[in-house]
């Protein structure tokens, strides 16, 4: 079996999409708590969560949106890209157990730069959680 070595610029077209899935647990919310240092009692404590309008605990945007990154790293365009831009805007929130699909479609090729940019979304039960887009520069295939 062949080992996925990304999209070149290329080959990506506009309208081409990556969709992954996840499910929001109490261990992931403790492990980006970890590696952020955002110890946010709304994320970390259901006491304190509780007594706010979320009434419980509720994951890190940032976390979620970390999702998005996983696809640009992985999938579209894939192991060579660079992360250069994000936009986001956080819509509603996202709770432990929730199940979040991570979209990235792509919606503008630039090809000073070899730059994309991406239609991004987070979706929890229909709804979208997080929305905005992404730009990356994609590896050529003469690179």
């Amino acid at each position: 079996m062949t080992k996925f070595m990304g999209f070149k610029y290329e080959e990506l077209e506009i309208g081409q999409a990556h969709e992954t899935v996840h499910t929001i647990t109490a261990e992931d919310i403790q492990r980006f708590a970890e590696v952020s240092g955002d110890h946010n009692p709304l994320h970390m404590s259901d006491e304190y969560a509780a007594t706010t309008i979320f009434e419980k605990r509720i994951a890190h945007g940032a976390l979620t949106a970390s999702y998005i990154s996983g696809i640009l790293g992985n999938d579209l365009p894939g192991p060579g890209s660079i992360f250069v831009g994000l936009n986001l805007r956080f819509r509603r929130p996202v709770y432990i157990g929730d199940t979040v699909t991570a979209r990235a479609e792509i919606a503008e090729k630039k090809d000073r730069g070899n730059r994309v940019i991406l239609k991004i979304e987070c979706i929890v039960d229909g709804k979208r959680a997080i929305t905005g887009d992404a730009e990356v520069v994609a590896p050529s295939r003469e690179a």
